[in-house]
Parts: C-alpha cells; sequence; structure tokens
C-alpha cells in the first residue's frame, strides 16, 4: 500500500522548527486522534457542544469561562470583534459596514504589532478594530501604554510571542492593571505559551492559545477568561466568526488535549539540553560549524541549539545552506530568523535521535559538499 507521501508525491520532513504552523505544527496523541474520530462520526447539538466542553475546560483551568475556536488568529479576530459588539445586534451582523460611533481603538505596543505567519494588525482589522501602537519599537511602558488610551479605546492587546520583541516592554500584569485603571479589557495573545493559567491569574479579560502548538491538539484554538467576555466571543459564531468555524471533531479533540496536557509530563528544558549532548559535539566536529544550547527568547523552558556558519569558509550563505536542507527526500527546516546573521537554531521537541543524526549527516554534505 502506497504512504501518504508516495501517494501525493509529498516529501518527508524533519521538523526542527517546533511547532510551526507552516509544517503541520503538531503530532496529537492517539488518544485524542481518536476522540477525533468519534467526533467525526456522530452529531451533536452544536451549540450544546460548545458550551458544555467550554464549561469542562473552564473547569480544568479555574477561569470562568472558554470556548474552542478554529485557531488562534480566530481567537484573536473573534475575541476583538467581541469587545467591540458586545450586545448589539446591528454591529453583530454589520461589524464592517455599520456606522454606529462606538470605540473600535485596540492599543498595542508597537513591538508586539509583528508578523507571526499573518500580520497582528490584520487580525484586529477582521475584528473590526483599528490599532493604536504604543510606545516604541524597544520599548513600552505601562504609563506609554495609558497615554494612548481615549474614549475610543474598545481594549489593549497584549502578544505574548517569541517573535516581539522583549526588552523594556511592560508585563502582562502591568497591562491589566491600565486596563483595569481604564475600565477596558485586556486581551492576551498567548498562542505558543505554554501555561494555561498564568495570564488569566494576572488579569487578562481574554486569553488566546493554539490548541496545536503546545497543547497537541488537532487544528483549534482556546479562549479563555470572564465569563461575559467569553459569552460575546461566543455570539460571533453569528457574525464574523461564521467564517472562521470549529468543527465537532475539533472542539471534542481539543478539550481531551488539554486534559491530557494538565497532567503529562513534559520535557523539560534541562532534559533537552542533555538529549541534545552528543548532537551539539557532532555538530562541532564540521569545519566551518559552531553549534551551542541557547534559551527560549521568550521565558519558555526550551532548549535549541543555535547553528553557527562560517559562511566565508564554507563559501555558501545560510540562507543557500538551508535552501539546500530542504531538497531531497527528505526536507529540514529549522528556526531561520537570524539566518542573516548566519545562525539557525534547532528545535528538538518534535525530533528524534535518530533524526538528529540525519541532521549532522545532512549538514556536514552540504557544508563539504561530500555525500
Amino acid at each position: 500500500m502506497q504512504s501518504i507521501y508516495e501517494q501525493y508525491q509529498l516529501k518527508n520532513v524533519i521538523n526542527a522548527s517546533g511547532r510551526m504552523t507552516m509544517l503541520g505544527v503538531s503530532t496529537p496523541k492517539a488518544e485524542v486522534t481518536e476522540r477525533v474520530g468519534y467526533g467525526l462520526n456522530h452529531y451533536f447539538e452544536i451549540k450544546d457542544l460548545v458550551n458544555k466542553t467550554g464549561q469542562y475546560i473552564a473547569k480544568l483551568l479555574e477561569v470562568e469561562n472558554a470556548v474552542v475556536v478554529s485557531c488562534a488568529s480566530a481567537g484573536i479576530a473573534q475575541s476583538i470583534a467581541a469587545v467591540i459588539v458586545k450586545d448589539n445586534a446591528d454591529l453583530l451582523y454589520n461589524l464592517h459596514t455599520s456606522h454606529q460611533p462606538v470605540a473600535r481603538e485596540i492599543v498595542i505596543p508597537k513591538g508586539h504589532n509583528v508578523n507571526y505567519g499573518a500580520p497582528v494588525d490584520t487580525m484586529v482589522a477582521l475584528g473590526g478594530g483599528e490599532v493604536v501602537e504604543a510606545g516604541y519599537a524597544n520599548e513600552c511602558s505601562a504609563a506609554q501604554v495609558a497615554a494612548k488610551i481615549t474614549d475610543q479605546t474598545a481594549a489593549i492587546l497584549y502578544v505574548k510571542s517569541h517573535h516581539c520583541v522583549q526588552k523594556s516592554m511592560l508585563t502582562v500584569k502591568e497591562a491589566a492593571q491600565v486596563a483595569k485603571k481604564h475600565k477596558i479589557p485586556l486581551i492576551v495573545d498567548a498562542a505558543a505559551e505554554e501555561d494555561l493559567m498564568a495570564y488569566y491569574q494576572d488579569g487578562a479579560d481574554l486569553v488566546i492559545y493554539s490548541g496545536a502548538k503546545a497543547i497537541e491538539g488537532p487544528t483549534s484554538g482556546l479562549v479563555i477568561g470572564k465569563h461575559q467576555y467569553v459569552e460575546w466571543v461566543k455570539q460571533q459564531s453569528s457574525g464574523i466568526g461564521r467564517a472562521m468555524k470549529v468543527g465537532k471533531e475539533g472542539i471534542l479533540g481539543l478539550t481531551l488535549a488539554i486534559e491530557l496536557y494538565l497532567t503529562a509530563k513534559k520535557e523539560t528544558g534541562k532534559q533537552m539540553v542533555e538529549r541534545m549532548s552528543d548532537f551539539i559535539n557532532d555538530l562541532n566536529k564540521i569545519k566551518g560549524v559552531k553549534a551551542q544550547i541557547v534559551w527560549d527568547a521568550a521565558g519558555r523552558d526550551i532548549a535549541r541549539a543555535e547553528i553557527s556558519f562560517d559562511q566565508k569558509a564554507i563559501g555558501k550563505t545560510t540562507f543557500a545552506m538551508m535552501a539546500e536542507l530542504k531538497q531531497g527526500d527528505t526536507a529540514i527546516y529549522f528556526r531561520e530568523y537570524k539566518a542573516n546573521e548566519g545562525k539557525v537554531e534547532a528545535d528538538i521537541r518534535s525530533v528524534t535521535n535518530e533524526q538528529m543524526k540525519t541532521i549532522v549527516s545532512r549538514i556536514r554534505q552540504v557544508v563539504t559538499g561530500v555525500k
């Protein structure tokens, strides 16, 4: 029997880039895929399924309310729409065409207005909002956020991500204090974050997660937070959320994935370092290559291998070498954010020990030109 890769002439992939959307994000546990299958083959009253699973998740996470959405990006758009529309029926149906004078401005630290695969401000616009940047690209204080708040402000949006500027930025707690003082909601995009409770406990009114990244569920997203705000997010299923609806299988699969995630033993950064020991040593034996351990820029307990290339000695740019590594029967992907500096990072959370050996071998071939 042909494999899927053979049938559709697809490449095998070694994913050393992390939980990235372009590679399918993650691989759910067998129990989750079984639950997805169950969901696909049974009928439910969808509104009841949304409400009951939301209540179940909220109880697990000790929050007021929760709802499963189609992805984290949908969670951003629907959360923005929720705080703008609230209970306004006309706005629900005519979000982008209504001329009602309602607050639509979303204050965001300038260093958080990033492109994570799509621009943050595009998701805000989909939700009917207008971005107002606070501070500067390399700094943003609580006072700078507060200075941008007017009677046209609908919410503060805080993006917790490695894509964002990390230096001289206010914390979620500080943003929550500003929001509370000005009686507006704080929305936190925590798509890839691993702590499902911290930002709610820090005072956020809505927190958005990817269901497929750290949680390792099916393609989906999760919005948790204060009861009324989450109810307004749910209401968007009759508005912009209709184009972003999540299937019954995704709802059931993510609900179980969250339950398993909360009790599973996770690989620690220290264990990642230990597992990369031979990998780092073998890379350092390749002339023109230097490898070392680095830690996640956003503060998560994730250790990675930073691989530096002496581009002049090798005679190739890092971009060219990365392109070569994606050719052949098996494509190898790294985190290439610093490729212009001659550096890439290997995230081994989804990489087996055998695959690490393959990576070393392929890098040696690309660097030396010897197969």
